[in-house]
Order: structure tokens, then C-alpha cells, then sequence
């Protein structure tokens, strides 16, 4: 607010139209314009009169900096009280609760499960019980070395179709991994085959494949 520029006519104006509508109000309000009005009307005389250097009042700047200050300070308790008149009030919009009522809790068990819940929950618990760590053993595995050698050394032996289980079983009988020996072999009687060293057939499916040494020219003329 620059009060150089406020005009004192209209300032005038504006009180009397005030205090005529302030009739009909209260009185303490008509007295804090009067006084708002007196001091603009002060700071304006002090702005426009010379500076006197020897005066130990404020000058007429150093008033404005301070009504700018009150007015601004002003606002914001207005703005303050506007939002507190706004939140709400106990007896009016929130109330308080009465005296909390007494209340006891009982708990009280209901079974219902059949005969297949109470075996199935039994054979849960005794198998957490009876279970407490497991330990997977190492596989021995055979490898294709291991059965290439072994095809190696029945080559000269194996002349007529035979099942290549049986000449297994006969050299390794006392062997319980089975199962990666029969892979293995198999393996290594197809390598053999691309080879040329040894032929292998199969009537069907799952049926024994049969496994014989390469007969050459030569050794069939002879």
C-alpha cells in the first residue's frame, strides 16, 4: 500500500459513508475505523510536510513500514480466525463419548471335523515328527568312457546277434546302478556304430536291442 497516492477526500468520503452504516452496528467498530482513519490521515500529513532533522519522531516512511506491518499481521489473524471458526466444535458438530460400557469376552470352542480330518491331521503330525532331516546320497554315474571300453572288449567276442543286456549282466552282474550302466552302454554302441566297429537292431519298441561286431569283406572271404 503506498499511502502517497492515498486521496485524504476520498478517505473522508469513505468514513462518513462508513460511520453512517455503522449506526445501525456497533460502536466499538465505528471507533477502530475512526482510529484506522486518524492514523492514515497522520501518515499522510507526515509525508508530505519536509523532513524536520531534529524531530526525534519516526519519519513518515518509517510510520508507513510499520501500519504496513500491522496490517499484514491483521490479515493473517483474520485468515487464522476464519479457519478456526470453521473447524468444527465440541457440543455442536463432535461430541464426546460417554462412559465406556463393560463388556467381557467369552470364547467358547466349537469342533467340528470327520474322521478323514482328524486321520489326515494325525498322519501330518507324525510325519513332522518322524522326519526330521533328509540326506540325498551321491549317484554313481557310468560313463561313456567306462562303457565304450567295455564294447571295446567285446567286439571280437560278439559275431552273431546278441542281446546286449545279457553280455552286460554277465560281466557286470554285481553292479547295482543298472540303470546308468544300460544308458552308458547304449550311448557308446551308438558311437560305435557311426564308427563302422558294430551293428545294433531292435525288432520293436522296448524290445532287447541285439548288438553284433562288423563283419568285413576281407575276414568273410577268408
Amino acid at each position: 500500500m503506498d499511502l502517497t497516492r492515498i486521496s485524504i477526500l476520498e478517505l473522508v468520503e469513505q468514513y462518513l459513508e462508513f460511520v453512517a452504516e455503522a449506526r445501525r452496528m456497533r460502536l466499538e467498530l465505528a471507533a477502530d475505523y475512526l482510529v484506522m482513519a486518524a492514523w492514515l490521515a497522520y501518515l499522510k500529513s507526515k509525508l508530505l510536510l519536509p523532513e524536520q532533522k531534529d524531530e526525534d519522531e519516526p519519519t513518515g516512511e518509517e510510520l508507513a513500514a510499520a501500519l504496513a506491518f500491522r496490517l499484514r499481521r491483521l490479515e493473517a489473524m483474520r485468515e487464522v480466525a476464519e479457519k478456526l471458526m470453521t473447524r468444527s466444535r465440541q457440543g455442536r458438530d463432535v461430541f464426546h463419548r460417554g462412559a465406556p460400557e463393560t463388556m467381557s469376552v467369552q470364547h467358547k470352542s466349537i469342533w467340528d471335523a470327520s474322521i478323514y480330518d482328524l486321520l489326515t491331521a494325525y498322519a501330518t503330525q507324525r510325519q513332522r515328527q518322524s522326519v526330521t532331516s533328509v540326506r540325498v546320497l551321491k549317484r554313481t554315474v557310468w560313463s561313456l568312457q567306462e562303457a565304450r571300453e567295455l564294447l571295446t572288449r567285446l567286439v571280437g567276442r560278439i559275431s552273431e546277434w546278441a542281446p546286449l543286456n545279457a553280455y552286460l549282466r554277465d560281466y557286470l552282474y554285481d553292479n547295482k546302478d543298472w540303470a546308468t550302466i544300460v544308458a552308458s552302454t547304449f550311448s557308446a554302441s551308438l558311437e560305435m556304430v557311426r564308427e563302422g566297429q558294430v551293428e545294433i537292431r531292435q525288432g520293436e519298441p522296448f524290445s532287447p536291442v541285439y548288438i553284433r561286431s562288423v563283419v568285413k569283406e576281407q575276414d568273410h572271404g577268408t
